[in-house]
């Protein structure tokens, strides 16, 4: 049995009209799904740097790591070169720029622990961090 031609033009608008309902409730779908992806997930550009360290844990092993003793406490320095560069500087000084930069102890607190005035210990941090400075940039010519 063959179709008329108007048979065959009804049949073809029936699929046109089906396909475009299929296409359409597709795209709903898609927009619907985009939003509630929207209310759930959140960029990776949009976390604070706290979050972002929440995400991931980083291996660290002694042996990446150069240790100083200060105070009863054992600082660990990573970086080769300030390492270097601290062991170059004086007991007190070192003591000084570890407990004031790796330790986060204020210069009065440095003062009441090393029994020294506050400007002394001011005083001493910062030719530590001058001379700390032109060690490290002799080393970065050498390289």
């Amino acid at each position: 049995m063959e179709l008329s031609s108007s048979q065959r033009k009804t049949i073809r608008h029936q699929f046109d009209s089906f396909c475009k309902k299929v296409l359409r409730e597709q795209c709903r779908d898609c927009i619907r799904e985009a939003q509630r992806r929207l209310q759930y997930e959140i960029s990776f550009s949009d976390l604070s740097p706290q979050e972002l360290d929440q995400l991931y844990v980083m291996d660290e092993y002694s042996i990446d790591s150069h240790y100083f003793s200060v105070m009863g406490y054992e600082v660990a320095v990573k970086n080769d070169l300030v390492s270097t560069a601290l062991a170059a500087l004086p007991e007190k000084k070192r003591d000084i720029i570890l407990l004031a930069y790796f330790l986060d102890m204020s210069d009065k607190e440095i003062g009441e622990t090393l029994n020294m005035v506050r400007r002394t210990v001011q005083y001493h941090r910062t030719s530590s961090l001058k001379q700390l400075k032109e060690i490290l940039e002799g080393k970065a010519d050498d390289k």
